[in-house]
């Protein structure tokens, strides 16, 4: 009798063992880094689509269009290889700090890289003075500038609901306020030249999700650093 159902047991067992391990794992695992692991993946798949994800909201052309770019590094040009290089970059800083996939996001398009983190994570509550979080995210920002020497665009967002009261007449003085505050650690904690980066003031007209989603009013009220190339600057269209 042929002993060649032994191999194929062994590769049963060993595929079961496997599988009772990840299940181990992901119970031991809390629902912080569960979010963070299926927010990593998830980047993954939109990186490799050419189909960016529906919202009817989502009126921003940077979160329209996700650029198909091919995992073999042999077919990239400079260009793709430099932006895959900062997504997995954001991503793998993300993961590594358990941010909930639900308060932040990476895509990218053919001009640049985006990523945007939900006020609550970067800033005090009724404040633009940044939580620990939001030092560890602007950290990683100055990183990504210096390694890859690309330009910044950071954009203030508010919810619907938001005033910007005490302190703001309005809100988009709110949202200017923190665009600049992001602006202004780059630049002094940084030490980046001024002229690499800008801010941006949408206030609530640019939702990333609709007023019908229960988290809007968490996810809309967000900041958006858009990295890009300098030869692009002047391309960028609704920043």
């Amino acid at each position: 009798m042929s002993g060649s159902w032994k191999v194929a047991y062994a590769d049963f067992m060993t595929a079961m063992m496997a599988f009772f391990l990840l299940m181990w794992i992901l119970n031991m695992t809390n629902e912080e880094t569960k979010e963070g692991l299926a927010g990593y993946f998830a980047l993954d798949a939109n990186l490799l689509s050419n189909i960016a994800p529906s919202s009817p909201m989502a009126n921003n052309t940077v979160i329209q269009r996700v650029d198909k770019l091919d995992a073999r590094e042999f077919k990239m040009n400079e260009v793709e290889k430099s932006t895959h290089s900062i997504v997995q970059t954001l991503k793998q800083f993300l993961m590594a700090d358990a941010v909930p996939s639900y308060a932040s996001g990476v895509s990218s398009d053919n001009t640049g890289v985006l990523l945007h983190v939900t006020g609550d994570l970067l800033f005090q509550p009724n404040s633009v003075a940044f939580t620990d979080t939001g030092y560890k995210v602007l950290d990683e920002v100055i990183e990504v500038m210096r390694k890859y020497k690309v330009y910044l665009v950071v954009r203030g967002h508010t919810a619907k609901g938001e005033t910007g009261a005490p302190d703001y007449p309005s809100k988009w003085e709110l949202s200017s306020a923190r665009a600049t505050a992001a602006i202004r650690y780059i630049v002094e904690h940084g030490k980046i030249d001024p002229t690499l980066v800008r801010s941006v003031a949408y206030a609530d007209t640019r939702p990333l999700v609709p007023e019908s989603d229960p988290d809007s009013a968490v996810k809309n009220r967000r900041v958006e650093f858009y990295f890009h190339r300098p030869e692009v600057m002047t391309n960028i269209v609704g920043y």
